[in-house]
């Protein structure tokens, strides 16, 4: 018996559409699947921020979002289900865009981590709206963004009201 989620029949593990989704199988792990994207997204967001700084951690948050729509919208086609959790590259996207916004040091990524993960979990007003009415692919990543959004705006008040970098 394996520990992973199992993937849907019509597609396996090397497909494209399952790596890109499950985030090369973070998704597939047992327990809070979201939680282990967002971990995975941080190794590959510390290369980005090293190499090319917030600039570099945007674009690749657009390209996992624009890359991210059509792969979590076939991989929960085959799974028959709206949002399946194992689907994680939304909180990849979403991740990397909140880094972007923080200086690479353990104790920001850190906030930023929390922050996310935090705001994809209680889905505060917009977030929850966005969960509940937008479908599909697009549905599945922008609620993510929009949790990402509040993750970065209580990072900037945090900014202007303690002198956090």
């Amino acid at each position: 018996m394996s520990i992973f989620t199992p993937i849907p029949a019509p597609l396996r593990f090397a497909d494209p559409v399952t790596l890109i989704a499950t985030w090369f199988g973070s998704g597939l792990l047992p327990k809070a699947p979201g939680t282990w994207g967002s971990l995975a997204a941080l190794p590959p967001a510390f290369l980005l921020a090293w190499f090319g700084g917030a600039p570099a951690l945007v674009m690749g948050a657009a390209l996992a979002f624009v890359l991210g729509i059509p792969a979590a919208a076939r991989y929960a086609a085959a799974l028959g289900r709206d949002d399946p959790s194992e689907i994680v590259i939304d909180e990849v996207a979403a991740q990397w865009l909140v880094l972007a916004a923080l200086p690479l040091t353990p104790l920001a990524w850190l906030i930023g981590f929390l922050l996310f993960r935090f705001f994809d979990v209680v889905k505060p007003w917009p977030v929850s709206l966005a969960d509940r009415r937008l479908k599909g692919g697009p549905g599945i990543m922008t609620d993510d963004m929009v949790a990402a959004a509040y993750a970065i705006l209580v990072i900037l008040l945090l900014r202007h009201f303690t002198g956090m970098p």
